[in-house]
């Protein structure tokens, strides 16, 4: 994994990941699913580009704990 975005809206958390070209499918699975399993993502979306890179959202329901730390 190269790069993350995280975008924050009322109700959903997101975060944006670029998988490299040379990771594989099976990899790639793994990754995401150590993202769904130990901080609580579900993937959104998937884009495949033409040099064999990914770009993934994901993204998870704000914790009320979450609302009031980054309201302050």
């Amino acid at each position: 994994m190269s790069t993350f975005e995280a975008v924050v809206d009322e109700d959903w958390e997101y975060r944006r990941l670029q998988l490299p070209p040379g990771l594989s499918r099976r990899a790639a699975a793994t990754q995401l699913s150590i993202h769904a399993e130990f901080a609580g993502w579900e993937l959104s979306t998937v884009r495949l580009y033409s040099d064999g890179s990914r770009r993934v959202w994901l993204r998870r329901k704000r914790r009320p704990a979450d609302v009031g730390y980054l309201a302050s």
